[in-house]
């Protein structure tokens, strides 16, 4: 059994492809998964707050020296990061927004990335504290396509950044899955969301 940490970032609703693609999966997942637990958090319509001064004070400041503001400040990034490191897996669905990430989604990387409990500073550099055996799938919802090799793989800030970020805190086994092209017509877009659908399957099977 496993507990998989499913999150959307897409501001849209019924009309979101990432969300879409994600809900797929996941009921795909469970059919097949039926003793595995999905914990979902919304942040396209539930976004998490974005890092302030209090936040900061509270993050290089050890807990035992909280004061109730400080302590009150980093609660909410307490409670993302017990629930990220609680889960074995995790799915994200995430649309490029301007060649990169929703803010939702940065604002939750800024409050799950702290030292001392995602991450670690030792005389060798930076260690991720995340399991590095746990899996990362993510679901890319994006107009354009950004193939390696073309002119236009220098345009993706979204996956590398992610990647990046990511394999920082520990987590290096990630699967990208994109659904592209969906701003290029109406024969690329279902072509792209055809490839897409069938990675899905493939990792069901496979993931």
């Amino acid at each position: 059994m496993a507990n998989i940490l499913h999150i959307d970032s897409s501001p849209r609703g019924e009309r979101s492809i990432s969300r879409a693609l994600t809900y797929e999966f996941i009921t795909s997942w469970k059919d097949s998964h039926s003793g595995d637990t999905v914990s979902y958090r919304d942040l396209g319509h539930h976004p998490v707050p974005h890092v302030d001064e209090s936040w900061i004070a509270a993050a290089f400041t050890p807990p035992d020296a909280h004061t109730p503001e400080l302590a009150e400040a980093i609660k909410l990034s307490d409670s993302l990061i017990d629930e990220l490191l609680a889960a074995d897996r995790y799915v994200f669905g995430i649309p490029m927004y301007n060649l990169n990430i929703p803010s939702t989604f940065k604002a939750y990387i800024d409050q799950i990335v702290r030292v001392g409990r995602t991450f670690a500073v030792d005389a060798n550099g930076y260690k991720g504290l995340v399991d590095s055996s746990k899996k990362v799938l993510i679901i890319t919802s994006r107009g354009g396509t950004f193939p390696p090799g073309t002119p236009f793989a220098a345009y993706d800030y979204q996956e590398p950044y992610l990647r990046g970020i990511l394999g920082f805190i520990g987590l290096t086994d990630v699967t990208f899955i994109h659904a592209d092209s969906l701003n290029l017509g109406d024969d690329a877009r279902q072509q792209s969301l055809a490839a897409a659908k069938e990675a899905i399957a493939q990792a069901v099977a496979n993931w």
